[in-house]
């Protein structure tokens, strides 16, 4: 490590850009990291340079749960004090200095850094990824939780030759073949906000594309996914060249990287120049219909302007990040889309809004404890709105004013409207009042600009006001979307009109799949027709098919199973694991298999797949009994990183201790495991 970290110290790349805090500017950060994965630890180094704006008498970073074995100031030794948050050192600075600080530490991570696959038997299910969102890379690395503080940072990451490693930047050290633990070197040369930083490492092919202006574009992949890589990254290039030339400003990095890692916490993340993303949205053809990552994939993109080269002071300007980031991204579906799908999905985040609104739920915009729905929905609402208040030359023009203005740097929701205002010389505050300060959504200016915009919502609403027709609306030359919305809106009369053949025999997936989901129980007469949808290139409506024919017709259950053996699904492997519990729970289904099919489904909760699997299994194992093998993976649950499964796994653990049998045997078990993984357990054991 000593000879590695020197490197870093001998080969700072110069720099002349900063973000000031209010005494101390830090200018340049070079990072050195060895992940210690089976210790779940990361060994590391940093060399910070930083200016001293006015005098002071100590410097402090945030370092989480670390330990310090250097700390070193202008190349002498320095005392410091630690705290479990912190590092500061106190020294007289006075203004117009400039320093070097020198730290290495070992940090053992309680978040933000995850390391996965590093305890089971499978060779190359192994990961190390990074999750900052928006203070906690502290946790890895002697930083800042303020995004006020921008720094120019190169990264080298130390992982065996056998990975492959991805972080911020261009890399400009290529590990030699002959180094079984190679150091990988990132450089980037404008400032961010260190929530931004990450790496990621495990075993990866790439995709490479160019965008029309140049910038190189990595589209990660593990290596058996090769025939998923169309259409997981599906109009990725068309999506990276739309929001160059409709944001106006060039996309302001080096390069692009998107790669997907398992368990991942949210559906993406943004870092700067390299996208963190759930291998859930990792697709073949068929999926893509279902759940495809193009809205995610614009999404994070957009951030790279709103959020990465401009970013929010604080938690009062978060609409300046996501409310930006979905505007853009449904702008982008437009462009692949058209206007109807467009138009269709304002219409959808206008109803979720007005009945969060209507029930007294409603927010502000400016409101830093928000909700997603608010910063990211009504969000990109305000803007669209804005548009259509200023116009799009002006709308466009102030934009792009705003982000050269500000770039690398943070930014209020003054700064942006300063802008908008003097490119369409019009005061907005009345629109600020409507939009950003009040709690209420303002669904008569949304319904009248959907009107205006759309013809197909326009009739929607004509009709819903008039005698209606179900039948002939139903059969009309809408888009799929207008057809759509009718059946949510008219559910109870479809039913009772017996409308429910017409939907599953209609031309369009989408329609089928919702006609198929308002069935119970299949009648005969519509046997033959909902037995073709078993083919239906769609993995939801053969799942939806496949359990509604079984229950239905029980004399032909052994004929659907057979249809459907070999069908995995989407990536989450929703039609398998339906398909093993219907196999087990079919009198006389190939009894010789059964116990292969239920340890088939039992083994589906180890930690070696993704927790989307995990939960469906063991849901399907609360129906029909769970092995001790599934109670220990369920135990471990009950910790698990991601918050989504580990409340989920909490809470059917506390359902299964409600029966006594299950109590003591999840006791005996518990007692074996060790404390980390019992932990949640022993507290309701006791």
């Amino acid at each position: 490590m000593r000879n590695l970290f020197a490197l870093l110290l001998f080969s700072s790349i110069f720099f002349c850009f900063g973000q000031h805090q209010d005494k101390v500017d830090f200018i340049k950060g070079d990072i050195y990291v060895s992940p210690v994965p089976l210790a779940k630890e990361i060994k590391g180094g940093v060399v910070y340079r930083f200016d001293v704006l006015q005098n002071v008498d100590s410097v402090f970073l945030d370092a989480k749960n670390m330990t310090f074995s250097k700390v070193e100031l202008d190349g002498e030794i320095t005392n410091f004090i630690q705290t479990e948050h912190t590092i500061s050192i106190h020294k007289k600075f006075k203004k117009g200095q400039s320093h070097k600080l020198v730290i290495e530490y070992l940090a053992k991570p309680k978040q933000t850094v995850y390391f996965l696959g590093w305890e089971d038997d499978i060779d190359g299910n192994e990961q190390v990824w990074t999750q900052g969102q928006g203070k906690y890379t502290s946790h890895w690395l002697p930083s800042f939780d303020d995004m006020n503080e921008k720094v120019v940072f190169d990264l080298a990451v130390q992982a065996s030759k056998k990975y492959n490693v991805m972080a911020n930047g261009k890399l400009v050290l290529i590990p030699l073949e002959s180094d079984d633990n190679p150091v990988w070197l990132f450089n980037m040369e404008k400032p961010m906000s260190s929530y931004l930083l990450a790496f990621a490492i495990g075993n990866y092919s790439k995709q490479e594309l160019v965008s029309s202006s140049g910038i190189p574009i990595e589209n990660y992949y593990y290596a058996q996914d090769s025939t998923r890589v169309e259409p997981t990254y599906r109009y990725t290039k068309q999506i990276f060249d739309f929001l160059e030339e409709e944001i106006g400003v060039p996309y302001p990095w080096k390069n692009y990287k998107q790669i997907p890692v398992r368990d991942f916490l949210y559906a993406g993340m943004e870092n700067t120049g390299a996208t963190i993303f759930s291998d859930g949205y990792v697709i073949d053809s068929t999926a893509f219909v279902d759940k495809n990552y193009v809205n995610v994939n614009a999404h994070e993109l957009a951030h790279q302007w709103f959020g990465n080269l401009v970013t929010e002071k604080d938690g009062n300007h978060h609409w300046l990040h996501e409310g930006f980031a979905t505007y853009y991204a449904y702008l982008t579906e437009k462009n692949i889309f058209g206007d109807d799908h467009f138009y269709w999905k304002l219409f959808e985040m206008a109803k979720e809004l007005q009945k969060i609104s209507e029930e007294g739920q409603g927010q502000a915009l400016v409101d830093p404890k928000a909700s997603s729905a608010t910063f990211y929905e009504k969000g990109a609402w305000a803007l669209v709105l804005l548009k259509e208040e200023v116009g799009q030359k002006a709308f466009e023009k102030g934009v792009s004013a705003y982000l050269n203005k500000h770039q690398y740097k943070n930014v209020t929701i003054n700064d942006f409207f300063t802008e908008i205002e003097a490119a369409s010389g019009q005061k907005l505050d009345v629109f600020r009042t409507k939009w950003l300060d009040s709690k209420e959504f303002p669904i008569k200016d949304v319904e009248t600009f959907l009107k205006t915009n759309n013809p197909s919502i326009r009739k929607f609403y004509e009709i819903k006001d008039d005698q209606l027709d179900l039948k002939k609306w139903l059969k009309a030359q809408y888009p799929v979307e207008f057809k759509g919305a009718l059946i949510d809106e008219f559910e109870k009369e479809i039913l009772a009109q017996g409308l429910m053949p017409l939907l599953i025999q209609d031309s369009n997936l989408k329609i089928r799949q919702k006609g198929i989901q308002l069935i119970n129980k299949v009648a005969i007469t519509d046997q033959e027709i909902v037995e073709k949808l078993l083919y239906d290139e769609s993995y939801i409506t053969q799942e939806l098919v496949l359990y509604k024919l079984w229950s239905s017709f029980p004399e032909s259950q052994k004929a659907y199973l057979d249809a459907t053996k070999g069908v995995i699904g989407l990536p989450n492997k929703n039609v398998r694991l339906l398909w093993l519990l219907l196999a087990v729970a079919t009198n006389g289904y190939e009894g010789q298999n059964t116990t292969k099919y239920f340890t088939e489904l039992s083994s589906y909760t180890s930690p070696e797949y993704g927790w989307e699997i995990r939960m469906s299994a063991f849901q399907y194992l609360r129906e029909i009994g769970f092995t001790d093998e599934g109670l220990n993976n369920l135990i471990r649950g009950t910790n698990h990183h991601s918050w989504q499964f580990k409340k989920f796994s909490r809470n059917l653990a506390d359902q299964l201790l409600e029966d006594e049998d299950y109590k003591t045997r999840i006791q005996k078990l518990a007692e074996k495991l060790n404390k980390e993984d019992s932990r949640y357990m022993n507290t309701k054991l006791k």
